[in-house]
């Protein structure tokens, strides 16, 4: 007998459509990943999730929502889906050699941040290294920060930024940014913002926190070290759909595309995605959150009329 509903992902979107599921007496089977919790498992205090007006921890809430869950959706499994099946129904799902049959799926395996990859990075993760203004930046007021990036990205970073901090330097390898010209335009007209061009980073200082950055001219060779209070990464970020691949539509960055009309109903009829995984524009715990209740709604309604 295939399954209702499989739900692969477990940060806060498929948490939330594992409760919501549950809730609609649809026995869902999560999935939840080796990694699970998502990118709130390496944030520290997040304050702008609704409900917790002293803030709480990135790891904490992932283990509210998980306990919450369980009490709809007892069948959460530590596992990685490996291989998906979406021509025909019931759709297949593996995990290695365990292959799963289901009515309908959601998808909720998040973004991954793309990083540097040099020293400090990933020690100091949490402690003044970041990959989210929006969700960090209020930590810095006053303070001296450093962006890295030539995008839109990473000038929306930096703009916002100076919301709190008292300089954001902007660091990119190139002599000009890749950023369309109304971004750079207030990236380089902000009182602010520095710039440095031709410039990479070898390293991020500091032991308990980020004193600094060890900053590199790749024209001259220079290398020197450079102040700074906090680290904000801004090349973008990487949606976890490889295993998709070839089964569902992706845009040109390899999110899942949606249809249009509000709902989270994938390229194929029965698949659907929430949170950051189809989301390159807000990616927030809470967006994904109200997109995990939206699939968890449309599955179970699309279920509801198959009937």
């Amino acid at each position: 007998m295939p399954e209702k509903v499989i739900i692969i992902g477990s940060g806060p979107a498929g948490l939330t459509a594992a409760l919501y599921a549950g809730r609609g007496d649809l026995d869902p089977l999560v999935f939840e990943g080796s990694q699970a919790g998502g990118q709130l498992m390496i944030t520290t205090d997040v304050e702008n999730f609704p409900g917790f007006p002293d803030g709480i921890m990135g790891p904490e809430l992932m283990d509210r929502l998980r306990k919450q869950a369980e009490r709809f959706a007892p069948r959460i499994h530590t596992v990685d889906v490996t291989k998906v099946d979406f021509s025909d129904r019931p759709f297949r799902v593996w995990v290695d050699a365990d292959e799963y049959e289901t009515e309908s799926v959601i998808i909720a395996t998040g973004a991954s941040a793309s990083w540097l990859g040099i020293p400090g990075e990933t020690k100091l993760r949490g402690r003044g290294v970041s990959a989210c203004a929006t969700c960090d930046g209020f930590f810095f007021r006053d303070k001296e920060l450093v962006v890295i990036g030539g995008g839109d990205s990473a000038m929306e970073e930096a703009l916002f930024l100076t919301k709190f901090a008292s300089k954001v330097t902007v660091i990119h390898r190139r002599d000009e940014f890749r950023a369309s010209a109304i971004m750079a335009r207030r990236v380089l007209e902000h009182e602010k913002i520095d710039v440095l061009w031709n410039t990479t980073v070898d390293e991020v200082l500091g032991e308990d926190g980020v004193t600094g950055v060890r900053i590199r001219n790749v024209v001259s060779g220079e290398v020197t070290d450079m102040h700074t209070d906090g680290y904000f990464v801004a090349i973008g970020h990487k949606p976890n759909t490889g295993i998709f691949e070839g089964h569902l539509a992706l845009d040109d960055a390899g999110y899942i595309k949606l249809q249009g009309d509000g709902s989270t109903a994938t390229s194929v009829e029965g698949v659907y995605a929430a949170g950051d995984v189809a989301d390159h524009i807000y990616r927030q715990a809470i967006t994904a959150a109200g997109t995990g209740c939206q699939a968890a709604i449309d599955a179970e309604r699309w279920l509801a009329d198959q009937t």
